[in-house]
């Protein structure tokens, strides 16, 4: 047998030698064999069996569990891999693609493969290399939770795959740093709610790992991260979780960001205007604080960020009944939608650009795609926003310069929801990326911004496995089904020359989706209602649809948008008018 034990410590200081805490956790992996086996030679007659098995929990548990040795046996082998069979039929059973494009028909399977091997409710929420660090690999950035992308990325598939239960891991993060999160904000900041932080570790944590500027001070990072937490009601209807797992966070970092911009410092004479403003904050991975603090007040995805939270609050007090009893905030909150500081713009060679900060030049190198958060994650633009918006979101873009490291997903996310995504390009940069096991790293692009010409460019790659662009199925879920404004939107950025299908993509409202597409248009379209909701969705065809349910047939007249309420499980069939009624 080979074995060994990696214990996580409970205390944030470890004493040398290690003295055992009752709160520790471990985990142990072990390989046994049924007999000897030779360094080059295996028995080649009789064969030889062999048995991995990871154990996982308290660390005195764990321990406890040292002298039990039992031979592997193949009837234990055979249960193990009818279960193991079990669990993969059932992960692939919740949603499929089938794409000629084989390529991202092929990263679609790999990262969803991936990403159920990293994630699974009722364990630790994995951090930037999920369960794959060893030594110097993994060990960068201390393989931790940052709250500024790297850890609510991976969870982004969750959604549109249709895999929820996968994020559960995520909203028990969000519990477990809730309370040093209230504490920040009131030792620290003298106000109410929470602030999130900006790094963050699987124990216990009594303090911010990051208390001071200038990471300390990224205000985005509240709103983002219980983000999630919201998107995980609006994609279930599931209010049992709204209720218990998610109002609780978002109330506490509404509470946080409307008290912070209340505060004298962020609003009055000094402003010129009569805005609620954000500051002091500092632009992810890129100023730090600034001589005047000229770059530290109304980043622009502290903006977007801050205005999705608040209206998910709001939202949310509505579908709970809570109007009443969270009156003073929901007031609060209106006062500062009603006093909201526009999103910084800088005139680009293309024409107006969002820009993370006034006073920036657009041709700026990012890291974090900021120029482009406006449309995700803080989806205040897209393909439904008027012309105007549009054309400015379709700008930041297209002009967007980015150095690389944060934005394989990121980036070609907001892409696809402007219909803009050149899936070619997405391609490329994805075989730039890739390792031999098939996973993808982060690589520099280009210099001009953190990075010289003289930078080795794949630096990163030998880091480890880098968790979050297991997302990578999320960008080609937006290609196929949108639903992020509450209206499905059918193959809204696929090539018309390319077939595709797909079976049982989530959307928002609870609605599973499948659909066909072929000859540059789809073909046809299944909908099961989950929770009974108001089913919205852009006419795919010119010539309206015939649609199909509970009630019977219906002609859905032409237009741009259609509505039919639903019940819950219910299915809804969608097929082309083939009666035309254009005169």
């Amino acid at each position: 047998m080979l074995s060994f034990i990696q214990i996580l410590p409970d205390v944030e200081h470890p004493t040398v030698p290690y003295t055992h805490h009752e709160k520790d956790k471990a985990f142990r992996l072990a390989v046994r064999t049924s007999g000897p086996v030779e360094c080059d030679l295996l028995p080649t007659e009789a064969g030889i069996l062999a048995c991995a098995e990871l154990w996982e929990g308290p660390s005195s548990d764990i321990q406890a569990r040292l002298g039990r040795l039992v031979p592997p046996e193949l009837d234990g082998y055979g249960a193990a891999k009818a279960e193991t069979a079990d669990w993969w039929s059932d992960y692939w059973s919740r949603s499929a693609v089938v794409l000629e494009d084989q390529f991202l028909e092929r990263i679609w399977y790999h990262n969803l493969y991936f990403f159920n091997c990293a994630v699974k409710e009722g364990v630790t929420c994995p951090g930037l290399f999920a369960n794959w660090s060893y030594r110097t690999i993994g060990a960068d950035w201390h393989g931790d939770y940052h709250m500024n992308y790297n850890t609510q990325q991976p969870f982004w598939l969750a959604f549109s795959s249709n895999h929820l239960d996968k994020h559960l891991p995520y909203v028990d993060m969000v519990d477990h740093v809730l309370p040093v999160s209230r504490s920040w904000a009131k030792e620290y900041y003298g106000l109410r709610g929470a602030y999130f932080p900006h790094s963050a570790y699987p124990v216990d944590m009594t303090m911010m790992p990051y208390p001071v500027p200038h990471w300390g001070w990224e205000i985005c990072e509240t709103p983002w991260t219980v983000q999630s937490l919201w998107w995980h009601y609006l994609y279930s209807m599931d209010q049992d979780f709204l209720q218990n797992r998610a109002f609780q966070p978002i109330k506490e970092a509404a509470l946080f960001m409307v008290d912070y911009m209340k505060r004298p410092e962020a609003q009055g004479a000094r402003w010129g205007d009569d805005k609620h403003h954000i500051f002091p904050t500092v632009v992810p991975e890129l100023y730090e604080i600034t001589p005047g603090f000229a770059k530290n007040s109304d980043c622009l995805i502290d903006l977007t960020l801050t205005r999705f939270l608040l209206h998910a609050f709001s939202e949310a007090c509505v579908v709970l009944g809570m109007e009443e009893a969270e009156q003073d905030l929901l007031l609060e909150a209106e006062n500062i939608l009603n006093h909201f500081p526009d999103y910084p713009t800088a005139e680009s060679k293309l024409g107006s650009v969002f820009v993370s900060v006034e006073g920036e030049s657009p041709e700026v190198v990012y890291n974090v795609p900021i120029s482009v958060t406006t449309v995700f994650p803080g989806e205040d633009h897209g393909l439904h926003s008027p012309e105007e918006d549009y054309r400015t979101a379709v700008n930041s873009y297209l002009n967007h310069r980015n150095e690389g490291g944060n934005e394989l997903v990121f980036y070609h996310m907001a892409g696809a929801r402007l219909g803009v995504l050149d899936l070619e390009r997405f391609k490329r940069q994805i075989r730039y990326c890739l390792l031999p096991n098939g996973t993808c790293t982060d690589r520099v692009l280009m210099s001009g911004g953190r990075y010289a010409d003289t930078d080795n460019f794949d630096f990163m790659s030998r880091m480890g496995i880098w968790f979050e662009n297991f997302a990578l199925p999320a960008v080609i879920n937006e290609c196929l089904l949108q639903s992020n404004n509450g209206h499905l939107r059918f193959f809204p950025n696929w090539p018309e020359t390319q077939a595709a299908k797909f079976h049982t993509l989530r959307a928002v409202g609870g609605f599973l989706v499948s659909a066909a597409f072929a000859n540059g248009e789809a073909t046809w379209i299944e909908i099961i209602s989950e929770a009974g909701s108001t089913l919205s969705f852009y006419m795919p065809w010119a010539d309206g649809a015939l649609c199909t349910s509970s009630t019977g047939e219906t002609q859905v007249a032409i237009g741009h948008m259609w509505q039919i309420q639903t019940t819950p499980g219910e299915r809804i069939t969608l097929v082309k008018n083939q009666t035309s009624t254009v005169p």
